[in-house]
């Protein structure tokens, strides 16, 4: 009974601090933005600081390998599986690039939390109106003509348990409307942090990888279906081949 209570305790106090500093870092944000129209502010000094603080606080680490197949002079697409919430900030802390994200439009609504995210360049997509993502999709490409890398999941939404879902396609489109290169980075064990459909964080170790870039030079319209191939074949190789070296460290342990 003692024991139950005080991990009650401990998931209230960790949710409530983790809502207040993410307010506080919104707040910061906002502010930043207003001196910051390249957006690179906000992203290395708000967003990146943001999800730092929160693994230290929930008492999670990550292990990350493959950044020098990280290049932050060349603007590329980061396609990445999805496995919880905490993928989003694994991406911030461990990739050394200022790129923006590719999210749904519900999120932009979102008080304080959906402006920060505007202010800090990011790009909504409205997934119920094929018009308004096709015209989501054209600045996304522009974005990334202009420089900019963004950050995508070709699943579209997560996984319960890790294994790799089907591709959606409008992620390669935009890859080859850009030209960009597609980086394949893989994510191991987040889903066990943040189980779907829960609100527990629980304690632990992920890993997150990121692969060589894939050149889009033999790919097009006609051959899009090999590309979400590829890549989907690069991401479940990582998967295979990183295997989880948190569980490693455990089983030595």
């Amino acid at each position: 009974m003692v024991m139950r209570l005080i991990k009650t305790v401990r998931f209230f106090l960790l949710k409530a601090s983790v809502f207040i500093f993410t307010i506080v870092m919104c707040l910061w944000c906002l502010v930043l933005s207003l001196f910051d129209k390249a957006e690179k502010k906000v992203h290395f000094y708000g967003a990146v600081p943001w999800a730092k603080t929160i693994f230290w606080v929930c008492g999670v680490k990550v292990k990350a390998s493959g950044l020098q197949n990280v290049d932050p002079g060349v603007p590329r697409i980061y396609m990445t599986n999805h496995q919880s919430l905490f993928d989003i900030f694994a991406l911030l802390a461990y990739i050394p690039v200022d790129f923006k994200f590719i999210m749904k439009q519900e999120l932009m609504k979102i008080p304080l939390f959906g402006p920060a995210m505007k202010r800090a360049g990011y790009i909504g997509i409205e997934r119920e109106d094929p018009r308004k993502a096709v015209k989501s999709m054209k600045e996304a490409a522009q974005k990334i003509k202009g420089g900019v890398s963004v950050v995508m999941f070709p699943e579209g939404t997560r996984s319960v348990d890790g294994k790799l879902l089907p591709f959606k396609r409008g992620g390669f489109s935009l890859a080859l409307k850009s030209g960009a290169d597609v980086v394949p980075v893989t994510i191991n064990g987040s889903y066990r942090i943040v189980p779907r459909g829960t609100t527990n964080i629980n304690k632990g170790c992920f890993s997150i990888h990121i692969g060589e870039p894939i050149s889009l030079k033999d790919y097009d319209r006609k051959t899009i279906n090999q590309l979400m191939d590829r890549v989907k074949e690069a991401m479940q190789e990582l998967l295979e081949k990183g295997n989880d070296p948190c569980m490693a460290d455990e089983d030595q342990g």
